[in-house]
């Protein structure tokens, strides 16, 4: 039976937002399960807040109410602040900061995606690296990922750019080694 999922992912216009939650959704519906997503783009062209909402199971409608969600992608620690309220008590955050996020009514694990992506060479794949960090939080906890399957769909979105695949699946792994050191 399929434990139905909320996920909420948050970042600032132009960091990835939509591309995580596309990968996501992605690889759910290629492992047969049902997905809906949203998002609210506001200013995003001008570096405003992103929010997309992911679910994953037996769901009537796109949007996640406040204080339901299972877990929050934070792309920044700001996205932490703004967006937290979405989730339920004890839900899952992973945030994208050097320093710790204090929050006693959640679980909060915080990494340093931009200096994995700094290290790769490319700035702009800090979301690929939160992606791993998000994947390595959950694979004990709520297993609806797969993670054979979102590399597949990282390879397949790349097929034409295999140099690109590689890159993106190697920040990936070097997100999901960020959780396993905290």
């Amino acid at each position: 039976m399929l434990n139905n999922q909320q996920i909420i992912i948050s970042g600032l216009g132009g960091q990835g937002v939509l591309f995580i939650t596309k990968l996501l959704a992605g690889a759910a519906m290629a492992d047969n399960l049902p997905v809906l997503t949203s998002e609210t783009h506001g200013m995003a062209q001008r570096g405003g807040n992103v929010i997309s909402y992911l679910k994953i199971g037996d769901f009537s409608g796109p949007l996640i109410r406040p204080a339901t969600a299972d877990a929050l992608i934070a792309l920044k620690a700001e996205s932490f602040a703004h967006h937290s309220y979405f989730l339920k008590p004890g839900g899952l955050a992973v945030v994208n900061s050097p320093d710790p996020v204090e929050d006693d009514r959640y679980r909060v694990f915080c990494g340093n995606a931009t200096a994995l992506a700094e290290e790769a060479g490319n700035v702009r794949s800090e979301n690929v690296a939160m992606l791993g960090f998000f994947m390595g939080a959950i694979k004990d906890d709520t297993p609806v990922f797969n993670p054979d399957t979102l590399a597949r769909m990282i390879k397949e979105k790349f097929q034409a750019k295999p140099a690109v695949a590689t890159n993106v699946l190697s920040l990936l792994e070097a997100g999901m080694q960020l959780y396993q050191k905290r």
